[in-house]
Protein backbone atom coordinates (compact mmCIF):
# COMPACT_ATOMS: atom_id res chain seq x y z
CA UNK A 1 0.00 0.00 0.00
CA UNK A 2 1.50 2.95 -0.84
CA UNK A 3 1.47 6.23 1.38
CA UNK A 4 -1.58 7.99 1.57
CA UNK A 5 -3.32 11.04 4.06
CA UNK A 6 -5.71 10.10 6.10
CA UNK A 7 -8.00 12.11 3.72
CA UNK A 8 -7.13 10.14 0.47
CA UNK A 9 -7.62 6.79 2.33
CA UNK A 10 -11.26 8.21 3.13
CA UNK A 11 -11.72 8.76 -0.16
CA UNK A 12 -11.22 5.68 -1.41
CA UNK A 13 -12.79 3.99 1.01
CA UNK A 14 -15.99 6.00 0.20
CA UNK A 15 -16.06 5.24 -3.60
CA UNK A 16 -15.47 1.65 -2.46
CA UNK A 17 -18.86 1.79 -0.24
CA UNK A 18 -20.17 3.34 -2.69
CA UNK A 19 -19.82 0.54 -5.29
CA UNK A 20 -20.61 -2.06 -2.66
CA UNK A 21 -24.10 -0.44 -1.75
CA UNK A 22 -24.23 -0.54 -5.88
CA UNK A 23 -23.01 -3.85 -6.49
CA UNK A 24 -24.53 -5.78 -3.88
CA UNK A 25 -27.58 -3.73 -2.63
CA UNK A 26 -28.73 -2.65 -5.60
CA UNK A 27 -28.99 1.00 -5.19
CA UNK A 28 -25.98 3.43 -4.18
CA UNK A 29 -26.46 5.58 -1.42
CA UNK A 30 -27.22 10.14 -2.87
CA UNK A 31 -24.01 10.85 -0.21
CA UNK A 32 -21.44 8.67 1.39
CA UNK A 33 -18.80 9.86 4.24
CA UNK A 34 -15.95 8.26 5.85
CA UNK A 35 -14.43 9.07 9.26
CA UNK A 36 -11.21 7.85 10.21
CA UNK A 37 -11.16 8.05 13.87
CA UNK A 38 -8.38 6.50 15.87
CA UNK A 39 -9.26 2.68 15.47
CA UNK A 40 -12.46 3.03 13.92
CA UNK A 41 -14.34 3.58 10.61
CA UNK A 42 -17.53 5.46 10.68
CA UNK A 43 -19.44 5.85 7.33
CA UNK A 44 -22.14 7.62 6.90
CA UNK A 45 -24.95 6.98 4.17
CA UNK A 46 -27.37 9.34 3.05
CA UNK A 47 -30.38 8.31 0.92
CA UNK A 48 -29.57 4.51 1.19
CA UNK A 49 -33.73 3.44 0.88
CA UNK A 50 -35.26 1.73 -2.74
CA UNK A 51 -38.69 3.76 -3.42
CA UNK A 52 -40.00 0.06 -1.89
CA UNK A 53 -38.55 0.68 1.47
CA UNK A 54 -39.55 4.25 1.36
CA UNK A 55 -43.40 3.09 1.00
CA UNK A 56 -42.87 0.26 3.69
CA UNK A 57 -41.37 2.74 5.77
CA UNK A 58 -44.57 4.19 6.40
CA UNK A 59 -45.93 2.48 9.18
CA UNK A 60 -43.90 0.88 12.49
CA UNK A 61 -44.28 -3.30 11.17
CA UNK A 62 -42.44 -1.91 7.74
CA UNK A 63 -39.60 0.55 9.79
CA UNK A 64 -38.68 -2.97 11.66
CA UNK A 65 -38.94 -5.13 8.59
CA UNK A 66 -36.42 -2.92 6.68
CA UNK A 67 -33.81 -2.73 9.60
CA UNK A 68 -34.15 -6.93 10.15
CA UNK A 69 -33.38 -7.04 6.04
CA UNK A 70 -31.19 -4.34 5.85
CA UNK A 71 -28.90 -5.81 9.13
CA UNK A 72 -29.59 -9.63 7.49
CA UNK A 73 -28.08 -8.36 4.02
CA UNK A 74 -25.19 -6.46 5.68
CA UNK A 75 -23.75 -9.64 7.97
CA UNK A 76 -24.01 -12.05 4.50
CA UNK A 77 -21.97 -9.29 3.30
CA UNK A 78 -19.52 -8.40 5.79
CA UNK A 79 -16.09 -10.65 4.55
CA UNK A 80 -16.73 -8.35 1.57
CA UNK A 81 -16.42 -5.50 3.76
CA UNK A 82 -13.54 -6.05 6.22
CA UNK A 83 -11.95 -7.25 2.67
CA UNK A 84 -12.45 -3.56 1.48
CA UNK A 85 -11.24 -2.45 5.01
CA UNK A 86 -8.40 -4.05 4.51
CA UNK A 87 -7.27 -3.21 0.96
CA UNK A 88 -7.84 0.43 1.49
CA UNK A 89 -6.12 0.87 5.03
CA UNK A 90 -3.69 -2.38 5.74
CA UNK A 91 -5.54 -3.09 8.90
CA UNK A 92 -7.99 -5.74 10.01
CA UNK A 93 -11.33 -5.27 11.44
CA UNK A 94 -12.40 -6.42 14.54
CA UNK A 95 -16.03 -5.52 15.08
CA UNK A 96 -18.75 -4.12 12.67
CA UNK A 97 -21.97 -2.26 13.85
CA UNK A 98 -24.69 -1.13 11.65
CA UNK A 99 -27.96 0.88 12.20
CA UNK A 100 -30.11 2.38 9.71
CA UNK A 101 -32.94 4.98 10.09
CA UNK A 102 -35.77 4.33 7.86
CA UNK A 103 -37.18 7.77 8.74
CA UNK A 104 -34.19 9.64 7.06
CA UNK A 105 -33.12 6.99 4.87
CA UNK A 106 -29.86 7.02 6.77
CA UNK A 107 -27.08 4.16 7.62
CA UNK A 108 -24.54 4.18 9.79
CA UNK A 109 -21.51 1.62 9.58
CA UNK A 110 -18.76 1.82 12.15
CA UNK A 111 -15.96 -0.85 12.10
CA UNK A 112 -13.52 -1.04 14.92
CA UNK A 113 -9.81 -1.81 13.67
CA UNK A 114 -7.02 -3.83 15.71
CA UNK A 115 -4.81 -1.13 15.32
CA UNK A 116 -5.07 3.04 15.24
CA UNK A 117 -5.08 3.93 11.76
CA UNK A 118 -3.57 6.98 12.25
CA UNK A 119 -0.20 5.52 14.50
CA UNK A 120 0.14 3.19 11.85
CA UNK A 121 0.31 5.79 9.19
CA UNK A 122 3.24 7.78 11.28
CA UNK A 123 5.06 4.41 12.15
CA UNK A 124 5.15 3.99 7.97
CA UNK A 125 6.40 7.28 7.78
Amino acid sequence: MSLQTRGEIEAALANAFIQFEKEHLGRGPVETRVYIIEDMILVRLRGVLTPAESKLAQNSEGHELIKQVRRKLLEGSRPILEAIVLEKTGCQVVSLHTDISVKTGERIIVFTLAEKLEARQERQR
